[in-house]
């Protein structure tokens, strides 16, 4: 099976990459990932690393890499950095690509960037083993671009020895690795038609930074917690267009965690996203799809939330504001579609909440539930009205709730007469923070129109 990249516009592409298999052969199955382009050179790296990765090279990482303060590494379309699974030192700690100056990944539709480890590791056993730490841009990152890339089997735990624990990022022996941390509040970042999958912690843990995440598939994120997006204080970001499949916890984390005179209130708008079989390998009464707060102002409109295991939450409408607890009166969390199938899940925490599908789970008596203030005008699933968005192409009841490896044969265009087409967020008062624009290495990049349907993608025509 192949791993699809959704693109602005709603295009579906297709890239030559390999999704994990139901068995535990090697991903790639000795197949080319750049679409049969030949590899040019080869080179081992460790270090500091700066200047051109050429297009189509194959780059091997044997150590700690970084990208210097005040210079700029530019990876070039087709590029496969490879990452030594056995760490770094007698402690194996897991190698990080630590970015103090910029990055600029200029991936393309025919030749994606890849950064993994030896084909042979890439296999379904692997998915959660946190073979490499993943991409860190520190406090004087000031720019990175990810694009056409696909960051997979990352997640490992931070060690004594860790770049990040040295430079107090995380903490040795209590954080793993997300895919990508930023942590710039001048930072501009844009993440975009890019595939981020198979680790153990957070797809993108956002501490700072001006952002654009669009058009970009998450699959797999967190073992054991974690969400596909987590965003904190000091961070304004627009999220679209994305496709979030199966993250142990949350599509969505947005939390103003961190507030503080020199760091500002997290503002995050989240649109027409797609996050399916959210919250069900995790315990407890967190996860779903959604989760908002300690004062984050947010606009979550139109998204379209498949077989999720809650609603959308925020933790304290009674303390409206407060940057330890509430919610920002402010935000607008609202027109969302929760569609659910039939299927009962195959792991139910019957001490907790003993939620077994999905529709029950979007009416279950949840603390954190404000219907007065939250989805006033959402679709919601029940138990008589499952609300099938007719997707082209994935089968609501026939994927279990626990599943998180992607296939690529899923469409998540709808087909005509599809109820979520209509009934959408179409006012003219929400618009997205970089509609006009984030400027990264020179080029202008732009958000996504709030477009006037539930979910990343309307009708394939």
């Amino acid at each position: 099976m192949r791993f699809n990249l959704f693109l602005v516009g709603a295009a579906l592409m297709s890239m030559t990459l390999v999704a994990c298999s139901d068995d535990d052969d090697a991903v790639n199955n000795g197949n080319n990932p750049n679409g049969g382009n030949g590899q040019d050179t080869e080179e081992t790296v460790s270090g500091d690393v700066d200047g051109v990765w050429k297009a189509n090279s194959i780059i091997k990482v044997v150590g700690h890499i970084v990208v210097p303060e005040g210079k700029s590494l530019v990876i070039e379309e087709g590029v496969q950095v490879i990452f030594d699974d056995n760490g770094v030192g007698v402690n194996h700690v897991p190698i990080e690509f630590t970015v103090n100056g910029s990055l600029y990944c200029e991936g393309t539709v025919e030749h994606p960037i890849l950064m993994s480890v030896a084909e042979e590791d890439r296999t379904k056993t692997n998915i959660f083993a946190g073979l490499w730490g993943g991409i860190v841009a520190s406090e004087s990152c000031k720019e990175m671009l990810i694009d056409h890339t696909v960051i997979e089997y990352t997640g490992g735990q931070v060690a004594e020895g860790s770049p990040a624990a040295v430079n107090g990022v995380y903490t040795a022996g209590d954080d793993a690795y997300p895919q990508i941390t930023t942590n710039n509040i001048n930072g501009k970042y844009v993440i975009t038609n890019s595939v981020l999958r198979n680790g153990w912690s957070d797809g993108i843990y956002l501490m700072g930074g001006n952002a654009i995440i669009a058009n970009n598939v998450f699959a797999a994120n967190g073992y054991d917690g974690a969400e596909a997006v987590n965003v904190k204080a000091g961070c304004t970001v627009d999220v679209a267009g994305n496709v979030m499949f199966s993250p142990n916890t949350n599509g969505l984390k947005l939390s103003s965690s961190g507030q503080s005179e020199t760091r500002s209130q997290g503002k995050i708008q989240a649109y027409n996203n797609n996050i399916i079989n959210a919250g069900w390998r995790r315990d407890g009464e967190k996860g779903g799809c959604v989760y908002v707060e300690k004062n984050a102002l947010v606009n979550i409109v139109n998204n379209l939330m498949v077989n999720c295991k809650f609603r959308a939450m925020t933790p304290s409408y009674a303390k409206p504001n407060d940057p330890e607890e509430g919610y920002d009166i402010n935000s607008i969390i609202d027109y969302n579609y929760y569609a659910s199938g039939s299927q009962e899940s195959d792991i139910v925490f019957k001490d907790d909440s003993g939620v077994a599908y999905s529709w029950e789970g979007y009416n279950y008596a949840h603390k954190s539930y404000y219907t007065d203030v939250v989805d006033v005008h959402s679709v919601i699933a029940t138990e008589n009205e499952p609300k099938d968005p007719m997707f082209v192409n994935f089968n609501i009841d026939g994927v279990r709730l626990t599943d998180y490896v992607y296939d690529e044969e899923w469409d998540f265009h709808v087909n005509a007469g599809s109820p979520v087409l209509s009934g959408a967020y179409s006012g003219s008062d929400i618009v997205p923070y970089f509609a006009g624009g984030l400027t990264v290495n020179g080029k202008s990049y732009k958000s996504p129109a709030i477009s006037n349907h539930f979910g990343a993608f309307g009708t394939n025509r």
